[in-house]
């Protein structure tokens, strides 16, 4: 073969052209999205030949893994002894002994197919699909299959071996990546976007007063021992209305102020005389506990059609929170829309 360079030429570029493939499919799926892979799969037989992969993650990484441990022995057992063979007389002819050419052409072989399979063969193409998750999962995923259909039963047995290793440090393998991420991986993503200039910082203190959210109790927010805006039990349309004026306030709580248990928007006022009694269009107020979160809070008020809420905690009234409220704590320089006043 060392006679036919050219062979040596074009297998060296298969196996590298083999290693870069099998790189690429490996860092792609488990750079992709599967949802974004799942909508693409209704018209495309490549998407859902990635979205099969995707869901027997580990089985395909074994076959990634094989494949680039072949390349790597190919170019080990065809490459270097060709570019070894070929420099060895380059350095004898120059006036070196033979142990020492043959020493040198070792090492530069040795340097230049490490060159190749590590740059072209395995750093290039794992750039490109990290940067291309989907496109190159989408693909490379059919021919990858195939090699998995061919080598399948050598691949169960390697990854057999491989989780049952992985079991025994207390680790349980799985299948497929998981596209989800917490919130404290969002807020990382958001400071980071913020500190190289990619998002505003205006936008930046948004998201990230957004995503505290959910570790938000009703109790965070209510001001505690603020004075409610109530009229007592046996109030009337007028009571209402002047308690409207005076307090700014259009949903007034009807009660005891201690333990109100109605509440009246003023609205539903306007178009009854001033002496009708306000329990003929109270309503019971909406109560929730100060230790429920918030994200939950704001969904069940959406539920119910309910802008204000009056927080307990343990059997006392701690305060009165309305969605204006919760805007103003999304929004703290002054733009949240009112939704409703307390």
């Amino acid at each position: 073969m060392s006679d036919q360079p050219w062979i040596v030429l074009i297998a060296t570029i298969a196996i590298i052209a083999l290693s870069a493939f099998f790189v690429a499919i490996e860092f792609a799926l488990i750079a992709a999205k599967p949802h974004r892979i799942e909508d693409a799969a209704a018209t495309s037989r490549s998407a859902r030949a990635a979205l099969r992969s995707s869901h027997e993650l580990t089985l395909l990484l074994a076959g990634s893994q094989l494949g680039i441990t072949v390349c790597t022995l190919a170019l080990g057992a065809i490459t270097k002894p060709a570019v070894h063979y070929a420099m060895t007389p380059l350095f004898s002819g120059w006036g070196l002994p033979y142990w020492l050419a043959d020493a040198v052409a070792f090492v530069l072989a040795l340097i230049i197919v490490t060159f190749l399979h590590l740059v072209v063969g395995e750093m290039a193409p794992k750039s490109w699909a990290i940067a291309h998750p989907e496109r190159s999962a989408i693909m490379l995923a059919i021919p990858m299959r195939a090699f998995m259909w061919v080598a399948r039963p050598l691949l169960r047995g390697l990854n057999l071996a491989a989780n049952r290793l992985v079991r025994l440090v207390g680790v349980e393998p799985v299948d497929q990546t998981s596209s989800s991420q917490n919130a404290d991986d969002l807020r990382q993503l958001v400071e980071h976007s913020a500190n190289v200039g990619a998002l505003e910082a205006r936008y930046s203190a948004q998201i990230t007063q957004t995503l505290s959210l959910q570790d938000l109790v009703m109790a965070d927010i209510v001001e505690a021992g603020g004075e409610l805006t109530t009229v007592p039990d046996g109030a009337t349309v007028a009571d209402v209305q002047r308690a409207a004026r005076e307090s700014g306030h259009l949903r007034i709580l009807v009660g005891p102020p201690t333990d109100p248990r109605r509440v009246v928007h003023v609205r539903e006022t306007l178009t009854h005389d001033d002496d009708v009694l306000v329990e003929q269009l109270a309503r019971e107020v909406f109560a929730l506990e100060a230790a429920t979160p918030l994200h939950e809070a704001l969904s069940t008020m959406r539920e119910s059609r309910n802008h204000l809420a009056l927080v307990y905690d343990g059997g006392r009234v701690q305060g009165v929170v309305t969605l204006s409220d919760v805007l103003r704590r999304l929004y703290p320089a002054g733009q949240a829309v009112e939704a409703g006043a307390s």
